[in-house]
């Protein structure tokens, strides 16, 4: 194993730790890793899946045994996530346009972690059915489209409009990213993909990062600075997909 590959296996449990602290499975910083150590596309979107499946499976154990999960809202968003995940599974973009939308998701996350505030004097306010559905539908699309669980777009906008707080956004976020990492996947499977030893191995790895970091994040950590990290992969990937 060369050292490229060797300081990629070594990432991985990283980012896994950190995404999973604050409640997500990583997808965008497995896709940035694969981008940046210059993976084929046609493999990215399935990997991060595949990892967010159980990472963001972990991390919504740890804030559901917290007592953070607020499952009306929860159910809201995923009945209107799931089917457009699949949908989104199903579909193959140009690598080109895959590179310019999976960057953009990239910075969304980086100005949210960058300029999210949470303020406690506000008022939790009660999301509109339709709203919610509406919104679900949108981020499940994108979610399988790019191959992530729509967790870094979710969590900002319930906390910018404040139908809930940042516990329970990461909570309802990190089952959210679940079902449609779940949803996407199947809609990879549908196409045609089949796991290797390298995915059993990512997996593994991921598994590791993501149990440390769910129980600190939901249990022991103040999640603000952990985001603040995390900007240096993103705008890192970025950068590369969106100008190279």
């Amino acid at each position: 194993m060369d050292f490229e590959s060797s300081l990629f296996y070594v990432l991985i449990p990283f980012v896994a730790f950190l995404y999973s602290s604050v409640g997500h499975g990583g997808a965008s910083g497995y896709l940035a890793l694969m981008a940046v150590f210059s993976f084929p596309s046609e493999t990215m979107k399935y990997t991060a899946l595949l990892l967010n499946l159980f990472v963001a499976g972990i991390a919504f154990y740890h804030y559901y045994k917290a007592g953070y999960f607020n499952k009306k809202l929860f159910l809201y968003f995923a009945l209107g996530s799931v089917p457009a995940a699949f949908i989104g599974g199903l579909w193959s973009l140009d690598p080109w346009l895959y590179k310019k939308i999976l960057g953009g998701i990239l910075f969304f996350a980086i100005v949210r972690m960058l300029f999210n505030k949470q303020k406690s004097s506000h008022q939790i306010k009660e999301i509109p059915l339709l709203v919610a559905l509406s919104v679900g539908a949108s981020i499940g699309l994108i979610s399988g489209l790019i191959g992530i669980g729509g967790g870094i777009i979710l969590t900002p906008l319930i906390l910018l409009f404040h139908w809930g707080n940042i516990k329970e956004a990461a909570a309802v976020s990190a089952l959210f990213i679940w079902v449609n990492s779940l949803a996407g996947l199947l809609g990879q499977f549908s196409s045609g993909f089949t796991p290797t030893i390298d995915t059993v191995v990512l997996v593994f790895l991921a598994l590791i990062g993501g149990l440390f970091g769910s129980y600190l994040g939901s249990q022991k950590w103040n999640n603000r600075l952990l985001e603040y990290f995390l900007v240096l992969v993103l705008t890192s990937a970025g950068i590369k997909l969106i100008l190279f």
